[in-house]
């Protein structure tokens, strides 16, 4: 091996890594605030006389932070295509640190009254402009580093940071909780998992601070072929990817909160299971999944990412039915409800978020493709995401407690989802066809 190859093979492995701290720490944060939200925020920074009600006011600091990654998506997305994808990522894990670490200091309602929820929803919306930027950027510095036959594997790399994040996170919870008395955690506890993301954003800026630029944007420089305004450019050129992106997005951010938000709160509440039983189930999945993203990624370079993604949609929207009648049917069984939520969410759900980032990538030129996965992902996410733990907490409330308007919810989202991917599949099989595009994996 040339000393060249090694320098190049080098980088590959820092780029890869440096993106796959960076989704870890979005995916710590973002999975630790949600489940803080549930069992904690609703006391402490929301009190009343209905748990319903402040748990649903919780789960809104949990909402507003989705609300927000839209327009660091396009700020960031705008400065990741005119200025460079590692200038973009190493500001956004600036800010996601210093937000998220900023939690763990704020006082309680019975401190300072209104001003706990306020400052609490500011570093929510601090947070969700940072998150806002970093998947997108994480994800492009893998994707347009790998070659042009392994980009599903590559892009699918830094999706393990969502397993690994919500491994740390539930971990972290599930420790404090062991370890601390009830009266303990609430009272300080549950702000050490917080303050523990200081040390992963620390590590990411040390690896993002020696990574290179990626090769699609140094050409596009060199090239000057940088669009003047990417989002302008986006919406003027990428209107239908837009929507078909953002309605393949949709099973996605549905499935993860039903089984990673939602299910906490619905199994120590209504089922009556252990807190730290509950969150091990999930970290266990999380642990599952490292294993399955990237295959499904490597899967996807091999037989197309819309197919992969199409069949991943339907059997996820299948799933959720079987996996909470078990829960139900078995409500004292540990050993069952670990592998209703194992099997899902650890294995079905890597069907689909493992093509995901390549699928995306797919749509969009280098000009404007930070620009426009961070749109798709990040807005598709106010939806799909942000208002699905109150969109399934209010169906669960307004049945009775019935589980099936929940899954109901679920399984429209995946035909959703199935049918924008075959869109996009079909699309692509006619750009190849009409010799528009190079030919890859059909659809």
């Amino acid at each position: 091996m040339t000393s060249d190859s090694r320098s190049d093979s080098l980088m590959v492995r820092r780029v890869v890594f440096a993106s796959v701290i960076g989704a870890t720490v979005e995916w710590y944060d973002f999975f630790l605030y949600g489940v803080v939200a549930g069992i904690v925020f609703n006391k402490l920074y929301f009190p009343g006389n209905d748990p319903l009600v402040s748990t649903l006011l919780a789960y809104s600091t949990f909402a507003v932070g989705f609300v927000t990654r839209p327009v660091g998506g396009v700020l960031f997305g705008h400065f990741g295509d005119r200025v460079g994808r590692k200038s973009a990522l190493i500001l956004t894990l600036v800010i996601i640190g210093v937000s998220t670490a900023g939690v763990a200091f704020v006082p309680t309602y019975a401190q300072i009254g209104v001003w706990a929820p306020i400052l609490l929803l500011s570093l929510r919306v601090l947070q969700g402009i940072g998150l806002g930027g970093e998947w997108g950027g994480a994800v492009l510095m893998a994707y347009e580093y790998a070659p042009p036959h392994k980009r599903g594997l590559y892009a699918s790399l830094p999706q393990v940071g969502l397993s690994i994040g919500l491994c740390l996170a539930s971990g972290m919870v599930a420790l404090v909780s062991h370890l601390l008395t009830a009266d303990a955690f609430f009272a300080w506890g549950w702000r050490v998992a917080f303050g523990a993301s200081l040390f992963l954003v620390l590590i990411g800026l040390y690896i993002r601070l020696k990574v290179m630029e990626t090769p699609a944007f140094v050409a596009l420089k060199r090239n000057h072929r940088e669009a003047r305004i990417p989002f302008a450019d986006m919406m003027a050129n990428y209107r239908s990817e837009l929507v078909l992106g953002m309605g393949a997005r949709y099973i996605d951010g549905v499935f993860f909160n039903v089984f990673a938000v939602f299910s906490i709160g619905y199994l120590t509440q209504h089922i009556k299971m252990d807190r730290t039983d509950a969150l091990l189930g999930v970290m266990i999945a999380a642990l599952v999944m490292c294993f399955f993203i990237p295959l499904f990624g490597s899967l996807s370079d091999r037989i197309g990412r819309a197919r992969v993604y199409m069949w991943g949609s339907l059997i996820c929207g299948a799933s959720v039915y079987p996996a909470f009648w078990l829960i139900e049917s078995h409500p004292g069984s540990t050993l069952l409800i670990w592998l209703a939520i194992v099997i899902p969410f650890g294995i079905f759900y890597a069907m689909v978020y493992g093509p995901e980032a390549a699928l995306f990538s797919d749509l969009f030129d280098a000009s404007v493709r930070y620009t426009g996965i961070s749109f798709v992902y990040q807005f598709s996410g106010i939806f799909a995401s942000g208002l699905t733990p109150i969109i399934a907490t209010a169906l669960w409330k307004l049945s009775g407690g019935q589980w099936w308007p929940v899954c109901a919810y679920v399984l429209f989202s995946a035909l959703v989802s199935a049918w924008s991917a075959r869109a996009i599949g079909q699309r692509r099989n006619r750009r190849v066809a009409s010799g528009s595009e190079q030919p890859a994996t059909s659809f």
